[in-house]
């Protein structure tokens, strides 16, 4: 899995497709209002971008963070054990950091930016390669091997 994050409208998505130039799956939150689920249609690279989007999507007050964030890492592991399936599959996860700035008053908005946080360090440690993108410039902040 390779894990691809920065600030909004940095040059993530950019830099993404000059490293997987071909054979892609490409889902956007902005297309795809619920997470995508695998299925037998995919190239052998999956794009997944916008993933604060669709944590956001999940957000409810009434639930517990532990749960909302559970949620999240269930979805994304099933793409995981697609990766895992063919070695010539490959998982990039796109996700907007949302933690600068002034901490949101509405505890929604806070749940959000919170959970999102948590669960891009989980997908930190499981990733074999992970990019910072500023300003379209990239910084590996982690890699277990050549992509």
């Amino acid at each position: 899995m390779h894990f691809v994050t920065g600030g909004a409208f940095n040059g993530k998505g950019k830099w993404v497709k000059q490293h997987y130039p071909e054979d892609t799956t490409w889902f956007s939150a902005s297309t795809y209002p619920d997470w995508p689920i695998p299925n037998g249609n995919l190239r052998s690279v999956v794009i997944l971008e916008g993933l604060e989007l669709w944590v956001k999507k999940e957000i409810n007050v009434e639930l517990s963070p532990d749960l909302i964030l559970d949620k999240n890492i269930k979805k994304i592991k099933k793409w995981m054990e697609w990766e895992q399936n063919e070695e010539n599959q490959r998982l990039v996860l796109i996700g907007t950091d949302i933690s600068k700035g002034i901490v949101p008053m509405e505890k929604e908005n806070r749940l959000h930016r919170d959970i999102t946080g948590w669960l891009y360090q989980r997908l930190a440690a499981r990733a074999e390669r992970v990019d910072l993108v500023w300003y379209g410039i990239s910084q590996t902040l982690k890699r277990k091997g050549e992509i």
